[in-house]
């Protein structure tokens, strides 16, 4: 009987060791599978599993990547440097990996691919370069624009190569464009019939002024996009010639007059009055009726942004921005018994008198909204 145990005992382990060793080459990552490997060595020495299946995983991957690196050398499209170059830190990454460990190096003699990175880097340095350049010398933002990533790929690839840290920092200089943002101007309703003079300002001023102030904060040399930001008072003040304008124009704004709804709901509801004589609670079927009313509106506001080159001149940008604000409040009554209320009709009961929002609150929430929509649709326009 022990005998059977035994043998039992070691079939099942032969079975589990053969699954681990068909999950490391059965991964569809072998270069996971191969690091998984290694650290399984390092833990444990001599993993039968592990020791099986990592020379295999580097003989797979070592002829799969040098033979794409193969084929993306006979290409000539810019972006084969970064593809083949990936493919060497792939293969360095097993390198350093099995040459770090013990276990793996007595298994594995890996090749160290550290020279053909470098000259691969070299190479692409030099291409990048060479296509910023063209780039370069020239006109209009968009090619400006294309010099800078180039020179950007060109020192990635290699620290202080040439001079394409100076030349991408002017390419970025090139590509800056003066933009200046109007002011609103207010063609809706109630600007157009004498109404809303308390909030005119905001619209007109303060919604300009904020956007100047949120744009250039974050035009710096860190920045996403290469654009300075001027109110059209600082260009007419400072002799500004600005490449681009942004036209703000509020077409339209509703804030309607609140319009009342009434309805009821009926409640039941069982509660406990007592006990039974033996001890079980007795059951008593309550009810009300609830009598609503309630207010609401919704408030909406449209605005278009035009972003304009002025040089040349066309239409980069239009866009129409629309938004709501919603408003609503209930007052109850109700009759019956008050047991079989919900906490919703408390609620609605104990609020006594309606607080409609003033008007200068529902234009403030609406310009809010609008703005974060166009101070966002700004930025992406002018981001590189």
């Amino acid at each position: 009987m022990k005998k059977i145990l035994l043998l039992l005992a070691l079939s099942t382990l032969a079975c589990i060791s053969c699954k681990s060793n068909k999950d490391y080459l059965q991964r569809s990552d072998e270069d996971k599978a191969l690091q998984e490997a290694v650290k399984k060595l390092n833990k444990e020495p001599n993993d039968t599993e592990a020791s099986i299946a990592l020379p295999i995983l580097y003989k797979n991957i070592s002829t799969l990547r040098l033979a794409r690196i193969k084929s993306l050398e006979n290409s000539r499209e810019i972006n084969r440097w970064d593809r083949i170059i990936s493919e060497y830190n792939q293969l360095q990454s097993a390198y350093n990996s099995i040459i770090n460990s013990t276990a793996a190096f007595k298994l594995v003699t890996p090749e160290n691919y550290g020279t053909q990175l470098m000259e691969t880097k070299e190479k692409a340095a030099a291409d990048y370069y060479d296509l910023a350049e063209s780039y370069f010398v020239k006109a209009g933002r968009d090619n400006a624009k294309k010099a800078f990533s180039n020179y950007k790929k060109a020192a990635g690839y290699v620290a202080n190569y040439k001079d394409a840290t100076a030349k991408m920092n002017q390419a970025k200089e090139n590509a800056i464009v003066d933009v200046v943002i109007n002011p609103v101007q207010d063609n809706s309703f109630f600007y157009n019939n004498g109404w809303g003079n308390s909030w005119t300002g905001y619209s007109n001023d303060y919604f300009q002024r904020t956007l100047v102030r949120d744009l250039d904060y974050n035009s710096g040399n860190n920045s996403r996009y290469a654009a300075r930001f001027y109110s059209d008072w600082e260009v007419r003040n400072k002799n500004i010639k600005p490449d681009w304008e942004v036209n703000l124009t509020l077409r339209n704004m509703d804030i309607p007059i609140p319009q009342r709804y009434n309805y009821s709901n009926n409640r039941s509801k069982q509660i406990e009055i007592g006990k039974d004589t033996s001890g079980r609670p007795i059951y008593q079927t309550v009810t009300a009726t609830v009598r609503i009313t309630r207010y609401s509106f919704t408030a909406y506001a449209s605005m278009d942004v035009q972003i304009k080159d002025i040089v040349t001149p066309k239409s980069i940008s239009n866009r129409n921005f629309r938004e709501d604000y919603r408003w609503q409040e209930e007052s109850g009554t109700y009759s019956g018994d008050s047991r079989a209320l919900t906490n919703s009709d408390w609620n609605a009961i104990n609020n006594g008198s309606f607080r409609e929002p003033q008007r200068e609150q529902v234009v403030e929430e609406l310009y809010r909204k609008l703005y974060s929509s166009i101070l966002s649709h700004i930025r992406t326009t002018v981001e590189w």
